[in-house]
This record gives C-alpha cells, sequence and structure tokens, in this order.
C-alpha cells in the first residue's frame, strides 16, 4: 500500500516573478485556500497518511499554513466569529517538513526523502500541477495503477507537439488503453520528441529510485533531472506511464492560473 508522499515546493518559482519574490507559488490563493492545500487534500483522498513537503529557507509561509493558530481561534471567539474556526481545520495526514538548502533540482530535492520513505513505495506530487475531475482523483489513478502492478508508476498526458519540449516525454508501448509499459523518457526533448505523452505531475515510485537518483550527475539547467534517474532505473527495472485523462492547469503558467480560477469561481 501507497501510505507516504513527498511533495518539492522549493524552487524559485522564476516563471512567476516578481511574485515569487514575497509568495511562494504553492500558496498563490485558489478559491481562498492556497493551491497547496489542495494538493495535500488530493493526497488524504487517495489515501495518503504521511507527507513530506520539501521547502527551501524562503518557503516558511508553507509551514506556517499547516501549523495550528491558537492565537486566532482564540481571536476569533473572543470576537464571537467562533464559525469561522471550521474553515481554519486542517486535512487529517502527518505532515513533515525538510529543507533544501540549495536549488540543485527536482531529483535532488526527491533524494531528501530517502530517509523518510524508507523501504516503502511512495508517492509523489508537483504541487504546480492541478488536476480537476468530477469523478476521479490525479493520485488515486496513479496509486491504483501501482497496487496493479507492483512497479514504478508516472502519470503522463497527452499534449500539443509544441509544447513537448517544455517536458519530460516518455516513449513505450501501450498495454491496455491509457497505460503503456515504458521503454525510454527523455527531458525537454527539443526534436523528435517520441511520444506525444508528456509527464504530468503525478509517479509512484517504488524505493530503487534513489539509488539511482544518488549517482545522478546535473544535466540540464545544471540541475539533478529526475528524468534522468528514471532513465537509468528504466535499465534495471520495469515501469509503466498512466495516462490521466483530466483537465490539468499548470500554476506555473499565468493564462493556466487564471483560467482555473475563473474555473473555480463558477463553481
Amino acid at each position: 500500500m501507497v501510505k507516504k508522499a513527498v511533495i518539492p515546493a522549493a524552487g524559485y518559482g522564476t516563471r512567476n516573478l516578481p511574485i515569487t519574490k514575497v509568495l511562494p507559488k504553492e500558496m498563490f490563493p485558489i478559491a481562498g485556500r492556497p493551491a497547496i492545500d489542495y494538493i495535500v487534500r488530493e493526497a488524504v483522498e487517495a489515501g495518503i497518511e504521511e507527507i513530506l513537503i520539501i521547502i527551501s529557507r524562503s518557503k516558511n509561509m508553507i509551514m506556517d499554513y499547516f501549523d495550528c493558530s491558537l492565537e486566532l481561534e482564540m481571536f476569533l471567539n473572543q470576537a464571537q466569529k467562533s464559525h469561522l474556526i471550521p474553515l481554519l481545520e486542517l486535512p487529517n495526514v502527518h505532515i513533515q517538513f525538510i529543507r533544501q538548502v540549495y536549488a540543485k533540482g527536482l531529483g535532488d530535492a526527491i533524494r531528501l526523502a530517502e530517509r523518510f520513505v524508507g523501504d516503502e513505495p511512495f508517492a509523489v506530487l508537483l504541487p504546480d500541477q492541478f488536476f480537476i475531475n468530477e469523478t476521479a482523483n490525479a493520485l488515486q489513478k496513479t496509486i491504483a495503477a501501482y497496487n496493479q502492478y507492483k512497479e514504478t508508476i508516472i502519470g503522463v498526458k497527452a499534449v500539443k507537439q509544441e509544447d513537448l519540449k517544455l517536458y519530460g516525454v516518455i516513449k513505450g508501448t501501450e498495454l491496455t488503453e491509457g497505460l503503456y509499459h515504458i521503454t525510454d523518457i527523455i527531458e525537454k526533448p527539443q526534436t523528435a520528441p517520441p511520444s506525444n505523452l508528456a509527464v504530468i505531475g503525478r509517479y509512484v515510485f517504488t524505493p530503487e529510485i534513489f539509488s539511482f537518483l544518488n549517482e545522478t550527475l546535473p544535466g540540464i539547467g545544471n540541475e539533478i533531472q529526475l528524468t534522468d534517474a528514471i532513465k537509468k532505473m528504466l535499465t534495471n527495472y520495469a515501469a509503466k506511464a498512466q495516462v490521466l485523462e483530466m483537465d490539468c492547469f499548470d500554476l506555473g503558467k499565468d493564462e493556466e492560473y487564471m483560467t482555473l480560477l475563473n474555473y473555480m469561481f463558477k463553481k
């Protein structure tokens, strides 16, 4: 069973400057709650019991959000506004934090979770990928595929040809509708992407990934790329890709964030 999840939230948010100089992208408001609140609740809904959030020294706001505020609760009681206290209720899950001291990439962030994970399978949720589906949960679907095959599962989505250069892209053979055996994965292919299936921010890994992360050298952007570690892992371990047929909004893109806000406002 997958009971642990890792949420990497230590990046600088350079795509959203200048606001991310003072407000972490993970704290962008969506219908009165920060984006990362929805990500944590998605994990809880999928059966996750322990979460490790990886932050940087400038992201203490995230830690504060998931802490109790006794002073605020006391004020609301004294001001006859106790009906607002349920809004402060935190997700029912154990949350830990660790700092990524240097911004050395997603792969480096995830390998910081090795002690937290131990020898268990674990999920990874990228907090800037926001999924909406009235009947499905992106992580639940990814975990369901893991429960069936007991192999690393990578969430993917068909994207436009011109956008593939922005993502990790898989090559694979379709086993059943929406499920692929991965034969290769390429980080941000600038020419001739192997498919139109882009890695989209939901994963379930077996703990073997850490041995490959620990030997991966800096790649694109002089960062330790998770994609490079997955590529190495494929030489020894099988992995599959689960197509996530649901709306996905990239909070790093202003137009997608605005579209998401519009959707949530009308909901």
